[in-house]
């Protein structure tokens, strides 16, 4: 994007095609820095990959402790016991147990779950990672998946699980993207293609009691309002360093140390 005009451009301009700003190199090296391990882990979707592989680990531990205790049929199914040990959502507010809405986001019921999850998260994750920078992207999904279990509990004291809530606010972003960006054919395609995703989501969520699927609708919202208000406030990064752009990464290290204070609190939890 444009550095001034926040316009779409290629990678080969110098010179922004719609408002002539002048682009320069670094636009193109703060977007393309170099991979990490080899090419494992590509920078421009570092944060998002993190993300997947901490929720692919807690998930093997999950069909680990859940076979070992009660289901054997953990394949389709963690048993709920072990979500709930493992930090689901799990009435919180009679328990006071906060870090549940962190740590909620990070476990799945099961195979298709967390692949589903996986599969959307990396390509939306990836996009507004690529967009908003990895700071702004941790705090989007961060605050996304805490709002989502929030209003969740609110709605029910239920279990509920899973990466949806996060996404659902990386979708949110996308359309925040949108918005802000009016003016922009293509960012108003995006947005009207993600306001797409959302409505086939929500209408999933309503109807699939019907087909033995149980989504947690008020998750999904939450996570939807949490991003787009993250986004909209945060605007894509700028190639200077100014406060701004500092505050973000102050943010999602913020974002991080909670996230590690939920898991501390979980093991002490299940310890006890």
């Amino acid at each position: 994007m444009c550095p001034h005009c926040r316009a779409f451009i290629t990678t080969t301009d110098r010179v922004c095609p719609y408002c002539d700003a002048q682009v320069g190199q670094r636009a193109i090296d703060v977007r393309h820095p170099s991979d990490i391990l080899g090419g494992f882990i590509p920078h421009a979707r570092f944060a998002t990959s993190i993300i997947l592989l901490i929720n692919c680990g807690l998930f093997a531990v999950s069909l680990a402790l859940s076979i070992g205790a009660v289901s054997m049929n953990a394949l389709t199914g963690i048993d709920g016991n072990t979500l709930i040990r493992l930090g689901g959502k799990w009435h919180i507010f009679q328990t006071g147990e906060w870090w549940r809405l962190v740590t909620a986001g990070f476990l799945h019921g099961g195979i298709m779950h967390i692949l589903m999850n996986s599969w959307v998260l990396f390509d939306v994750g990836a996009q507004v990672e690529e967009i908003y920078g990895a700071a702004r992207m941790v705090v989007i999904y961060f605050v996304g998946s805490v709002a989502g279990f929030l209003l969740s509990a609110m709605w029910s004291n239920s279990l509920s699980i899973g990466a949806s809530a996060g996404i659902m606010g990386v979708i949110g972003a996308m359309i925040a993207l949108g918005v802000r960006n009016r003016s922009n054919p293509a960012a108003a395609a995006m947005r009207g293609m993600y306001v797409r995703w959302v409505m086939y989501m929500l209408v999933l969520g309503f109807l699939g009691p019907l087909i033995g699927l149980y989504i947690d609708n008020a998750a999904h919202i939450g996570g939807l309002v949490g991003g787009f208000c993250i986004a909209y406030v945060a605007g894509t990064p700028k190639l200077a360093d100014t406060f701004s752009e500092r505050f973000w990464r102050g943010a999602a290290f913020v974002a991080i140390a909670l996230t590690a204070l939920s898991f501390a609190m979980m093991l002490r939890s299940a310890g006890t």
